[in-house]
């Protein structure tokens, strides 16, 4: 069987380097490669472009590699709490492509299926459709929409094994499910990176073949998906 794994996050995107587009599975700060993007911020690298739904928080996530100003180009469909990201958007230093949700989410389903483009009635009226095609389907418009073109994809999955099969916990399947296979280069990071034959087939979300590299990372933070509570006040 082949062995995808790689040593740590540092061996995982030792390749990575500035000016190059990157996919960043996750939603806001659920299921995101936490420990590929602290290594992406200790790399140095610069100007990259950005596919994500949005960019998290100031102090968490991509949040990290906007503060050292390491993003030429966000790639999302909302900016999300982060007030350094409206911030670069604002004052022009950040260039910005704002997406709707579902279309960010085909066009990078399209570039797992090897689909070139496809047509949508979202975004048709609006700055999104400026400068596309346009056709008519059964009177209505669409705009067409080309898929991402990656060098890498990043994903965050629960569980995974020395292929590269893939298990992902509840919502945290999100956007890593259609960027899984999307970029010329896949890196899964795990919570858990198991001996073959110990995941159930029926279970695998993303086969190994859609995977290049995968290793078992660690000290997740994991901020929404922890739980707040409060002591009860008798009255």
């Amino acid at each position: 069987m082949i062995d995808k794994r790689v040593k740590n996050a540092q061996e995982a995107v030792k390749d990575i380097e500035s000016g190059m587009t990157i996919m960043l599975g996750g939603f806001g700060l659920c299921g995101i490669p936490e420990n590929c993007i602290t290594e992406l911020v200790n790399k140095n690298v610069t100007d990259l472009t950005c596919i994500s739904n949005n960019a998290g928080v100031d102090d968490f996530g991509l949040g990290l590699l906007l503060q050292k100003k390491q993003i030429k180009k966000m790639i999302s469909s909302y900016v999300g709490e982060n007030a350094e990201f409206e911030r670069q958007m604002l004052s022009g230093e950040l260039e910005v492509e704002l997406t709707p949700q579902g279309t960010l989410a085909e066009k990078c389903r399209s570039a797992q299926a090897g689909i070139p483009a496809f047509y949508t009635p979202a975004g048709f009226g609006t700055e999104v459709a400026e400068g596309k095609e346009v056709k008519d389907f059964d009177g209505k418009p669409h705009i067409l929409e080309h898929a991402y073109k990656a060098e890498f994809s990043i994903v965050k999955a629960w569980k995974g094994d020395h292929a590269g099969n893939l298990i992902f916990k509840g919502s945290a399947r999100n956007f890593n499910f259609p960027m899984a296979g999307a970029g010329k280069i896949t890196i899964a990071e795990v919570e858990e990176l198991v001996e073959p034959g110990q995941l159930d087939p029926n279970e695998i979300h993303i086969p190994g073949i859609m995977v290049q590299r995968i290793f078992q990372g660690e000290n997740y933070e994991k901020r929404i998906e922890q739980r707040t509570v409060r002591k009860k006040v008798l009255i």
